[in-house]
């Protein structure tokens, strides 16, 4: 693996694991796709949450390697800014007993998730069908295609990496720049 695949793409530790158990955690990751930096008190506001609470939950966030702080964005000593890392994190062969049923948990909470994003996908589009003016706001995509266990490894991490790309490419600054959750979901005919 090069370096750059090494840093796009990275199995989750037990701390990663445990923040995206909680969904009040994963409502927050969702919130920095919105904007990069971020303060507890933005996010609180976000989610309709006490800021004492996010604070909490942004350190366990930090501990666990997902944010860090962005003191280049902070107003002064005592602000504190955050920023998620720009990797691709996968739910990988479980050590402990603890991992798994952590891995688990966490991916029964991310299929609800990724079952309810689908849902709104799919009624949006159907209500908006021959309304042209609303623009493209999700999209459904069924891929079917026979490769070998090493292509589909190399097509899962070209794909990480035009992720990666397409987000380092993103002028922030565009008022038309929104936050897209981007579902990828695969299995081969074993499952």
């Amino acid at each position: 693996m090069t370096e750059q695949e090494e840093r796009t793409s990275r199995t989750m530790t037990t701390a990663m694991l445990k923040v995206f158990a909680n969904p009040l955690r994963r409502d927050m990751m969702r919130v920095f796709a919105k904007k990069e930096f971020l303060r507890a008190a933005d996010i609180a506001e976000e989610l309709g949450q006490p800021a004492n609470k996010i604070s909490f939950h942004l350190r366990v966030m930090a501990d666990a390697g997902l944010i860090v702080e962005a003191p280049e964005q902070a107003r002064d000593g005592r602000d504190r800014v955050w920023t998620p890392i720009k990797e691709s994190l996968n739910i990988g062969a479980a050590v402990s007993d603890e991992d798994i049923a952590l891995g688990n948990a966490v991916v029964a909470a991310l299929a609800e998730d990724h079952a309810a994003l689908t849902q709104r996908v799919v009624a949006h589009a159907v209500a908006t069908l021959s309304d042209e003016e609303h623009g493209q706001h999700g999209t459904l995509m069924v891929n079917n295609l026979r490769l070998t266990q090493s292509e589909f490894t190399a097509l899962a991490e070209r794909l990480s990496q035009e992720i990666r790309a397409a987000e380092e490419a993103h002028d922030r600054s565009d008022p038309d720049g929104r936050a897209w959750q981007l579902d990828i979901v695969a299995a081969d005919e074993t499952i």
